[in-house]
């Protein structure tokens, strides 16, 4: 049989998920430090990501992007280098073995007066084709989220998967569930023509 004829009999095998394998090259050191730890008015994100049944994952990678303290976005380059100055408002890391994960960042501040604060969060994880959207927002201003038009346009029990806990330490406690009941809030940001 000829080579030809030989590559035409074969059959295409499906594709499979064997990676994406985020431990190799994306995480950098002190990825999850906007501020050195222990900075005046650093805070602490923490939580776990877990998958439909409620049970850790430990292989997934976290972004966030957020302003500063006094809600403005910020505009410098070098995020990849952490100085212990510049504020660059991104972070970037990668979920532990028991599937938590922590930044130490600020209070992110509203971007516009009577705004709510948020932290913009997006998710890589196995089994996920696409990175996945989503915010996490500061609990204390009760008026500003009943007013934010992503907040208002979810019913209670999804919209409290967007708000974070304040812990008697000042932490913010907040877990990312991927699926199932009360599966995080995700966005879907399409292109409009």
């Amino acid at each position: 049989m000829s080579t030809e004829k030989q590559a035409s009999a074969l059959v295409p095998t499906p594709g499979q998920t064997i990676g994406p394998f985020y431990g190799y090259a994306l995480p950098f050191e002190k990825g999850g430090e906007l501020v050195p730890p222990g900075s005046p008015n650093s805070v602490q994100l923490h939580g776990t990501v877990t998958d439909g049944h409620g049970d850790p994952i430990p292989d997934a990678l976290l972004e966030i992007w957020q302003p500063d303290a006094q809600g403005n976005v910020p505009q410098r380059t070098g995020s990849l280098v952490r100085d212990g100055y510049a504020f660059t408002g991104w972070g970037r890391v990668p979920v532990g073995n028991t599937g938590t994960f922590v930044f130490t960042t600020v209070n992110p501040g509203p971007t516009e007066p009577g705004k709510a604060p948020f932290i913009s969060v997006v998710v890589f994880a196995r089994g996920l084709l696409n990175r996945l959207f989503t915010r996490v927002y500061l609990p204390e201003d009760t008026e500003a989220l009943a007013n934010d038009p992503l907040l208002a346009s979810l019913e209670p029990a999804r919209r409290k998967t967007l708000i974070a806990e304040r812990l008697a330490d000042g932490s913010l406690h907040w877990d990312i569930r991927l699926q199932g009941e009360d599966e995080t809030v995700f966005l879907d940001y399409q292109g409009q023509a």
